[in-house]
């Protein structure tokens, strides 16, 4: 009577196949994410200081100057046919009054967001309106910040005499974003340093 022998299995064999399906999970794991990052809508957002205010030391939040007035409406003119779905401001009334002849124009309201929550109103644009125009009213410190949050490059703190800095901020499906920074209505006046003390008279020579 003779012995039956029983082949080994090849341990080989077994950990290549365990091998191939580890790649075919990351795979499908690869493809998902590019199928969903592409699947993202491609958000844009115009962000602005607000415009020229009424200076008074005494008033913590002032109205628009005739000037900042006169900005509000060119941004009508500008972007009243831009396909804008949303706008944002903050709580005081210089960012509100630089877009309500927009919101007016769109029949949109404005979206009010603590000026010191940039985290809260990027939550909101990202929950709320992705794939839209959105257009934000900010302040000289808080625009620089949104659109490094945004993804865009930091910017320094717009000077405080500036009101026509304007960042279209193009954000796409995988997460970066693009920045076309510009100048828009009038030109705010460049400061003029004061002229230098002139030098005092060398004194006369003893004789």
């Amino acid at each position: 009577m003779t012995d039956e022998v029983v082949p080994e299995r090849r341990p080989g064999l077994k950990t290549a196949l365990v091998f191939l399906m580890l790649f075919a999970v990351l795979g499908a794991v690869v493809v998902l994410g590019v199928i969903s990052a592409f699947s993202r809508p491609v958000t844009t957002l115009i962000v602005i200081r607000h415009a020229e205010k009424v200076i008074d030391p005494n008033n913590a939040d002032p109205d628009l100057s005739p000037a900042g007035q006169v900005r509000a409406q060119e941004i009508v003119r500008m972007f009243g046919d831009a396909g804008i779905k949303a706008i944002y401001a903050t709580q005081w009334k210089r960012t509100q009054q630089t877009v309500k002849p927009l919101a007016d124009r769109l029949g949109l309201p404005i979206n009010q967001v603590n000026s010191k929550n940039t985290a809260e109103l990027l939550n909101q644009i990202r929950s709320q309106h992705a794939g839209e125009i959105v257009f934000i009213a900010g302040h000289n410190s808080t625009v620089p910040e949104i659109v490094a949050a945004l993804g865009g490059p930091t910017f320094p703190t717009i000077p405080e005499s500036e009101y026509d800095h304007l960042y279209i901020v193009t954000v796409y499906r995988t997460g970066k974003a693009k920045v076309v920074k510009m100048k828009y209505g009038s030109l705010s006046p460049v400061p003029i340093p004061a002229p230098s003390p002139a030098p005092s008279p060398a004194p006369s020579p003893t004789r």
